[in-house]
């Protein structure tokens, strides 16, 4: 059997190692490209028995030459925590990564995936986002690294597939959770359920009733695969991601009720630009993809938190 060559590009972060072992389980052979800025030896470590799949540590900001064909392009720090910590590196990972991986799909003749964000809507006007909505992003604030980036990646992937008649497939990700979020990574699901399995008291930012929909990572493992098999006209972009709302303080919550734990709730100012809303339409994946996500958010945060807890306790 003839195994089709994937690139993962951020493979051993919370996405990629995932997407990783998917595509190992259907018959890939899968080159895995980490520098380990956010990604994690622990995330793929089970893989590395696997004589299909291999492991390369490098920068995505510098060119790579591989013969592949298809590429998964998701590397990129992704929570404010760490794309803030360096934010020029994180805008020159998103827009030269994007023309070095843009670059070697066009050499190889590949496929290419990209990996974009719900970010690109900024603090959105309307509710629930659509896919032509173009946004209300702030490019002199302290998200627009990351916002910025991903819009400027869409841009070039977009430029690519006119001028150089690429294959290209764009996805805006909302808010993804599951077992192997960085634990330091400051985002809601993982900050909540680490505060809770610690007994300490749980940070809401702001009032708690801003809103945002959490899809669990196997759905949207799915939806990858999904956009990437779709006839090549679907080049997206298509809004993955669960349209169920929550507020943060229903979050934080129903994160102490399933940890059975006491923690209260400490509130701290909200952080600049931070979206008020955040909900995908999810038309174009239902229509285009047949998809949709399954995983109630309960049981996803049941194997979240069983994940997190063998984390503390090891």
């Amino acid at each position: 059997m003839l195994r089709r060559k994937v690139l993962v590009t951020g493979g051993a972060g919370f996405l990629g190692s995932h997407l990783c072992e998917r595509l190992l389980q259907d018959g890939c052979d899968v080159i895995c490209v980490d520098n380990f800025f956010t990604g994690r030896k622990e995330n793929i470590a089970h893989l590395m028995g696997n004589p299909y799949f291999e492991m390369l540590r490098h920068d995505v900001t510098f060119p790579l030459y591989l013969e592949v064909e298809e590429i998964y392009n998701l590397a990129c720090p992704a929570s404010p925590v760490h794309y803030q910590f360096d934010p020029v590196q994180t805008t020159k990972t998103s827009v030269h990564g994007a023309i070095n991986m843009l670059g070697l799909a066009r050499r190889t003749k590949a496929k290419i995936f990209q990996a974009s964000t719900s970010e690109v809507y900024g603090d959105p006007e309307i509710h629930p986002q659509t896919e032509d909505y173009r946004g209300n992003v702030n490019p002199i604030g302290p998200r627009a690294c990351y916002d910025e980036g991903k819009r400027c990646a869409e841009t070039l992937f977009f430029d690519y597939y006119r001028q150089h008649r690429l294959n290209i497939r764009v996805a805006r990700i909302f808010n993804t959770y599951g077992p192997r979020m960085h634990p330091n990574d400051g985002r809601v699901v993982s900050n909540f359920i680490v505060q809770a399995l610690k007994g300490e008291p749980i940070t809401i930012y702001g009032d708690g009733s801003q809103t945002r929909s959490f899809c669990y990572v196997d759905d949207l493992i799915e939806a990858f695969l999904r956009l990437m098999a779709a006839p090549d006209e679907v080049t997206g972009p298509i809004n993955l991601g669960n349209p169920a709302e929550f507020t943060i303080r229903e979050l934080a919550e129903k994160v102490i009720a399933m940890t059975g734990g006491g923690s209260q709730l400490i509130f701290k100012p909200l952080p600049e630009d931070d979206p008020k809303q955040r909900q995908p339409n999810i038309a174009q994946a239902r229509d285009r993809l047949g998809w949709a996500p399954s995983v109630p958010l309960d049981e996803g945060l049941e194997r979240t938190i069983a994940y997190f807890r063998r984390l503390l306790d090891s």
